[in-house]
């Protein structure tokens, strides 16, 4: 572990008070005046196991439904660095916890940091699309599927809904919805290779956004994965 990710993973138990706070704003002024907020599957959550929540992304408050919906842990999100550039995205990242990484390469420091975050036991918040997509689910990236395969971390499907129309419905001083669908928790089969050949490795990731899809109760959102009956798992175990 490098030294900055140790340092992470450290930081943890030290801001747990802080996300407790948060979280519980989040809950309560957040829910009352800001956004309806339901789930269904919450019980596909581990109370402690490395664990991924991979979160489709159509909206920018995605990440903090996911922070107040989930209760019986903290959830660490990876950020894009462009939001840090805005002196209050800055601040809320920086008392969360959570940790950035550079989208338009393959950042590295990143992809260290989840592994390391995982091998200590914690949760990650992931956008495996890398980006928002409003109009549904687009080409699933390799990240998410080579730090899970990397750390034999569980994965839990999170299809979000409605949250793409929150800043319409805030102009008419409305709150927002936002649905969340946690889904079957899966890990990839590796049979303890810690490296994995880049076919296989894509294989991983089309298999997995597919269950992302299937978790999407909503057919218009699944986007390049509306054939969800050409989903297979060959890569994937059930937990």
């Amino acid at each position: 572990m490098t030294g900055e990710a140790a340092e992470l993973a450290r930081a943890q138990s030290r801001i747990a008070w802080r996300r407790w706070l948060m979280r519980g704003l989040i809950r309560t002024v957040g829910y009352t005046l800001l956004a309806r907020v339901t789930s269904t599957g919450k019980q596909h959550i581990p109370d402690d196991a490395p664990c991924i929540l991979m979160m489709s992304h159509i909206s920018a408050i995605d990440p903090a439904v996911c922070i107040g919906e989930i209760t019986n842990r903290y959830v660490i999100p990876m950020t894009k660095v462009e939001n840090t550039h805005n002196p209050l995205l800055r601040l809320i990242v920086w008392w969360w916890g959570a940790y950035t990484v550079r989208r338009e390469t393959v950042d590295r420091r990143a992809l260290t940091q989840s592994v390391d975050l995982l091998n200590a036991g914690q949760m990650l918040l992931i956008a495996p699309e890398g980006t928002r997509h409003p109009h549904g689910l687009g080409e699933g990236k390799d990240g998410l599927a080579f730090v899970a395969a990397r750390t034999g971390a569980v994965i839990v499907p999170a299809a979000i809904n409605h949250t793409q129309d929150f800043m319409r419905r805030w102009k008419r001083l409305k709150r927002a919805r936002a649905d969340i669908s946690f889904g079957r928790p899966f890990r990839f089969k590796t049979a303890g290779r810690s490296r994995i050949p880049r076919d296989e490795l894509r294989l991983m990731t089309r298999e997995a956004m597919y269950q992302l899809a299937i978790t999407q109760p909503d057919p218009a959102l699944r986007g390049v994965y509306s054939e969800i009956d050409n989903a297979t798992t060959t890569t994937l175990e059930f937990v």
